[in-house]
């Protein structure tokens, strides 16, 4: 008979001390560990608080929720890893600047009290992190003695398919003091600084400096804190499902959790069930991995991608035809746990058909990032993805092209210029209405890729027209319009367009600077208001490679358009169409000048090339 639900108040101290034969764990479809900086300082500066407080009553962490498994040695932790984690890290950081106290306090009668304390809290962390017997640990620290210490079986394994680095909180615990576990843990070559680390390390340095603050007796003070006036509420279940549940109505409750940790653990256990553990296992590791690196391009990672599958199967199933009593489609949408977990449970039934339309949508989406209409039209606005995505699940990844996506992509990209230039939102019948009665028609590869242009068609023409638009972008000063601009400059010249990742919004004419007043006395311009109606027109912007535009600054336009400066860089270097243009224009003039009516032409010939778009002219 399955033992009931166990919920214990304790120390944090005694909620990490395991017995010899158990450890932590970190099931196969948690989270990475994700905890940040800000995390770890509001941890701190939480115990701090406690303790200048004065307060007798213990302080409060929350709830754990484990899963115990193998005649209780294995405690699965379902909620609390994060927390958990971050204790550990702490702990080590203060065991190494304890370790540093004790070999530095001086050994008088005074501070004997402060030196027995420290002894202390170092047996009490060593017992925790591991699992030592007070006797085997050494009243003066001493790295050849304390070295099979650390070396010890690991109080926590990670197997979350999710994490990458499984062991790198191992790595920092096995290491006698700082500069081991710097010299042994993962970095990341494309990186700089301490971003070049894991969330592990760079948590664990940030502790370590704090603990580096504290005085000798402060330092023990606050050990002794965490260690025993701190709290966790541990509630240790028998049954996996039974720990889940707990874990979901958490959640309901307003704890951080996210609806694809609720929706991927679900997935998990019914592959367990079905028998296809292995393999689910290994394609979400392959989703997680694509996942990961478009995330660092800023793409999509795993709550977007179960989003665009819900708008996928809501729309397949045409769930968006439902209407008011005025006759308006339904664009209601609900949460992505509510939708997978009640609305439509059976889609978690099948983890492997679900995982491998999402890889195969995860690799869509590293292929088509590199087209240039796509990174224009991501830069426009964040819902354009999710209707996108219901039109890619026509396509396997191997047969993607610029060519059979490209007429939608542009349709998305007419539509969410204009609610770039207009004053209604997307959430208005003109956009998110329209949408997502196309998005039926998006996701049936039945309908033609021409049918749906016709639609936008039809749609654009007969909500706007041609000279209100027009009016719109020339009084435009915002920076979006100005990617699409550049890329409908370079289609309109048969010119190569790319986007990229590292670029600035370039002002022609100066925004600022010491030379302010003479730039705009060469450019006609006659006063300050008629200037600031002037400098952030859409013809005098540009795209230009940030070094390029950091090196130039508020230079005068001769100077960035014809020359180098030093060791510096202008226009002449920047592979943007319009800069390159705009040297072309000017190679054989001795000193040129940007004027106010090159604005206005400018901003004209953008104003006519942007609507003649838009209209599908």
């Amino acid at each position: 008979m399955a033992k009931n639900i166990e919920p214990k108040l304790k120390k944090i101290g005694d909620y990490l001390k395991l017995e010899d034969d158990t450890i932590f764990k970190i099931p196969e479809y948690q989270r990475s560990y994700s905890w940040g900086i800000s995390h770890c300082d509001k941890l701190w500066q939480d115990i701090l608080d406690y303790i200048n407080s004065g307060n007798k009553d213990r302080y409060f962490f929350g709830t754990i929720i484990i899963n115990c498994q193998n005649n209780d040695t294995v405690f699965e932790l379902i909620d609390g890893q994060q927390r958990t984690t971050t204790f550990l890290l702490l702990l080590k950081a203060l065991l190494v600047r304890i370790n540093a106290a004790i070999g530095s306090t001086v050994q008088d009668d005074e501070s004997e009290n402060l030196c027995r304390g420290l002894k202390e809290r170092r047996r009490k962390i060593m017992g925790i992190l591991y699992k030592a017997e007070t006797e085997v640990i050494s009243d003066i620290p001493d790295m050849a003695a304390d070295k099979p210490i650390c070396n010890s079986s690991p109080i926590l394994e990670n197997e979350s398919i999710n994490e990458r680095y499984k062991k790198e909180l191992q790595t920092i615990l096995s290491s006698t003091d700082y500069v081991e576990a710097e010299s042994n843990v993962e970095t990341d070559s494309r990186r700089h600084k301490d971003n070049k680390y894991t969330n592990f390390f760079r948590n664990y340095k940030f502790f370590y400096e704090k603990a580096k603050e504290l005085s000798d007796s402060r330092l023990n003070s606050f050990a002794k804190t965490l260690i025993e006036s701190c709290e966790v509420i541990e509630i240790k279940s028998w049954q996996v499902e039974q720990a889940i549940t707990m874990f979901n109505s958490l959640n309901s409750d307003g704890l951080p959790l996210y609806d694809a940790d609720i929706i991927s653990s679900k997935l998990y256990a019914a592959a367990d069930t079905n028998k296809v553990k292995e393999e689910f296992t290994g394609l979400w590791k392959n989703l997680k991995d694509l996942l990961d690196e478009l995330e660092h391009n800023g793409i999509a990672n795993i709550d977007a991608v179960f989003m665009q599958q819900m708008y996928y199967e809501r729309a397949k199933n045409k769930e968006h035809e439902i209407v008011s009593e005025s006759g308006s489609v339904n664009v209601t949408t609900p949460g992505l746990k509510r939708y997978f977990t009640e609305i439509k449970p059976g889609l978690l039934n099948d983890p492997i058909g679900l995982c491998t339309q999402m890889i195969n949508l995860a690799k869509i989406w590293e292929k088509v990032s590199a087209y240039p209409v796509m990174q224009v039209l991501l830069k426009l606005n964040y819902n354009a993805k999710l209707f996108l995505a219901s039109y890619f699940h026509r396509f396997n990844s191997d047969e993607i092209s610029e060519e059979n996506i490209g007429d939608i992509a542009v349709c998305l990209l007419r539509l969410f210029a204009i609610l770039e230039l207009v004053d209604i939102g997307y959430s208005s019948s003109a956009f998110k209405t329209f949408l997502f009665g196309e998005s039926v028609k998006l996701a049936d590869p039945g309908i033609s890729a021409q049918e749906i242009k016709s639609d936008f068609d039809k749609h654009i023409s007969g909500r706007w027209n041609e000279e209100e638009i027009k009016k719109y972008v020339l009084e435009y000063d915002k920076n979006v319009l100005v990617c699409l601009n550049e890329y409908l400059f370079a289609k309109e010249n048969g010119l190569d367009f790319m986007l990229g990742a590292k670029y600035d919004i370039e002002h022609i004419m100066p925004v600022s600077g010491s030379n302010l007043d003479e730039i705009r006395k060469d450019a006609q311009i006659d006063s300050k208001e008629e200037f600031e109606n002037t400098v952030n027109k859409l013809g005098n912007k540009i795209l230009l490679e940030e070094k390029i535009n950091r090196a130039i600054g508020n230079e005068w336009f001769r100077t960035k358009v014809s020359t180098k400066l030093l060791a510096k860089t202008g226009y002449i270097d920047s592979r943007y169409p319009l800069a390159t243009a705009l040297v072309k224009k000017y190679a054989n003039d001795g000193k040129p000048y940007w004027l106010k009516t090159d604005i206005e032409k400018a901003t004209n010939a953008a104003s006519e090339r942007i609507v003649n778009f838009i209209f599908g002219k």
